[in-house]
């Protein structure tokens, strides 16, 4: 039996700079695995981080990212204390907000959320490497 690598993490403060943090942090990961393009990366995370951080607003942020066992995926986890579930709702010309969710889910293979055991909820993401 394999057991995976311990995932990097980062560790945020919900705030207006967690998502700059974030992408920094996704681009270092991204150097590490050997990965040149993390274009579509730095999006995802900075999009994921920015609800949990205007949406939630309290307790801390975390983002993990680690390729999959077979390291054909990478996997994007960002843990935040609230309760509710992300909502993508259906487009709107007028509306001002609500795009980036939408967005993600184009730019990844797999999305998803589960509840944690203690508050709060995984937004996870898995695309190819």
């Amino acid at each position: 039996m394999a057991f995976a690598a311990e995932a990097a993490t980062l560790v945020l403060a919900p705030s207006d700079r967690a998502p700059g943090h974030a992408r920094r942090f996704l681009s270092d990961q991204y150097r590490a695995l050997g990965i040149e393009d993390d274009f579509a990366g730095r999006l995802v995370v900075t999009e994921l981080v920015t609800n949990a951080y205007k949406h939630v607003g309290v307790g801390h942020i975390v983002v993990r990212i680690f390729p999959d066992e077979a390291k054909t995926f990478v996997c994007v986890e960002v843990w935040d204390e609230g309760a509710a579930f992300p909502i993508v709702r259906p487009e709107s010309l007028d509306s001002t907000c609500g795009r980036g969710l939408p967005l993600v889910i184009e730019l990844v293979q797999e999305w998803g959320v589960r509840p944690l055991y203690e508050t709060g909820k995984i937004v996870w993401v898995r695309w190819a490497l």
